[in-house]
């Protein structure tokens, strides 16, 4: 039975981390409950961090509530009170009853990292920069989470907060996600300046021990000469290859992404993000096993 863990190649574990919580396409965003099967199994998981009007965190990508949840506004201009009675939206998804889940706070993580699998890992991936976050909030993630020894890792596209955090919750581990940035600088400057700068970042004084970067891009660059794995596993630094997803999970691979999926572990990429982890694991056993 495939639970979506990990692939395995050539000798080395590559870890499948579920995006948003979703172990499927078809399971809600963010549900608590592949939290709990997640953390038993020792899965690595993702979940998408908002900071709230009193600096607290909700579960969301969005910025505003109306495309992820039943209500409407943006989260930032809310309080966890006000978010107390929001739910979000499984309108779309078979068997699933609408409007039934409230939404998840940070204060509703912390039970749930109880008792994990000594491989599982939950990736905090903050949506906010450090101006909107403020000090108030890197507080209130000190206070939950100072001294504890959870399987968490902090990552974000700004560079400053996790810095910040790492500040002040040195033994949780830390990523950084500079995609946008190293596209932008592919784009408007020459690949040696692009490279000097993604160096800097992933030196930086944040010491990320993980770098995101989308699946797309390592392959563009790796066309271009460029090998992007190399670069961070020089550095020490593991990659996570984000998002990597099938067209049609019950069909398994298609020869192009079976092509993309074989060039990013031969890389060797650390991590693949995707949705379709239970999909990814048993279609890659059956294209091995089929030879």
């Amino acid at each position: 039975m495939s639970h979506g863990i990990s692939l395995d190649f050539d000798g080395r574990r590559v870890a499948l981390k579920w995006h948003r919580l979703r172990r499927r396409m078809s399971d809600p965003v963010f549900g608590s409950n592949n939290l709990r099967e997640g953390m038993r199994l020792g899965a690595s998981m993702e979940i998408d961090l908002r900071v709230t009007r009193d600096f607290d965190f909700a579960v969301l990508h969005d910025a505003a509530l109306e495309r992820e949840t039943d209500g409407s506004g943006v989260v930032a201009e809310r309080s966890c009170n006000q978010l107390a009675s929001i739910r979000y939206d499984d309108r779309d998804l078979p068997g699933v009853a609408p409007d039934a889940r409230p939404l998840l706070l940070l204060g509703d993580l912390t039970a749930l990292l109880d008792g994990a699998h000594p491989e599982a890992l939950l990736q905090f991936d903050m949506k906010d920069r450090l101006a909107a976050v403020q000090r108030e909030g890197v507080e209130r993630l000190k206070q939950a989470f100072a001294g504890k020894h959870v399987p968490l890792v902090i990552s974000g596209a700004c560079s400053d907060l996790i810095l910040a955090l790492s500040n002040e919750l040195p033994q949780i581990r830390r990523g950084i996600d500079p995609t946008d940035r190293l596209v932008d600088l592919f784009r408007k400057a020459d690949i040696r300046t692009a490279l000097q700068e993604f160096r800097s970042e992933i030196r930086g004084p944040a010491q990320p021990e993980i770098v995101y970067l989308s699946w797309q891009l390592l392959l563009h660059t790796l066309h271009a000469g460029v090998d992007l794995v190399a670069i961070c596993h020089d550095e020490g630094k593991c990659v996570d290859a984000w998002t990597f997803t099938l067209s049609d999970p019950e069909a398994g691979f298609n020869d192009g992404e079976w092509r993309d999926l074989s060039r990013l572990l031969s890389l060797g990429v650390d991590q693949i993000t995707t949705d379709e982890a239970v999909a990814t694991e048993r279609a890659y056993v059956t294209r091995i096993r089929s030879g």
